[in-house]
C-alpha cells in the first residue's frame, strides 16, 4: 500500500510542478508578447482564471484521493487491531490455561508428599518408636 502512496504521491506532486511551471511560462510569454496594457491585462486575467480553475480542481482530486487513502487506512488499523486482540486474547487463555495446570499439579505434588509423609510416619508410631 505505501508503495501505491508513494507513487501517487509522486504523479500528484508531478503535476502540481507542471501546472505551476506552465503558469509560469504562460505569464512570461504575455508578458514579453508585443501586445497593448488592456490586452495584456485581459490575458494575464484570463490566465489566472484558468490556473485558479486547475488548481481547485487539482486540489479536488488529491482531497478525494487523500480521503480514499484515509478511509483505506483507517479500515486497516481496524483490521490489524482486531487481529491483534484476538492474538492477545489466544495467548492470555493459554497462559491462564498454563497458570492454572501448574497450580494443580502443585496441588496433587502437595498432597501426594503429604499422604506420603502421613504413611511413613505411621508404622514408627505404631511400633512404639520416637519419630
Amino acid at each position: 500500500m505505501s508503495d501505491n502512496y508513494r507513487r501517487d504521491s509522486d504523479v500528484g506532486a508531478r503535476l502540481t510542478y507542471f501546472i505551476m511551471g506552465a503558469t509560469v511560462g504562460a505569464v512570461v510569454a504575455l508578458l514579453f508578447a508585443p501586445k497593448s496594457g488592456r490586452e495584456l491585462r485581459e490575458d494575464l486575467a484570463d490566465a489566472t482564471r484558468k490556473g485558479v480553475d486547475r488548481a481547485r480542481e487539482t486540489g479536488s482530486q488529491l482531497s478525494s484521493r487523500a480521503g480514499e487513502y484515509y478511509d483505506a487506512a483507517a479500515e486497516r488499523a481496524g483490521e490489524l487491531a482486531s487481529s491483534a486482540r484476538e492474538v492477545v486474547s489466544a495467548r492470555g487463555e493459554r497462559f491462564s490455561a498454563a497458570i492454572e495446570a501448574g497450580k494443580q499439579a502443585y496441588r496433587e505434588e502437595k498432597r501426594r508428599t503429604e499422604s506420603s509423609a502421613l504413611t511413613e510416619e505411621t508404622p514408627a508410631i505404631e511400633s512404639g518408636q520416637q519419630p
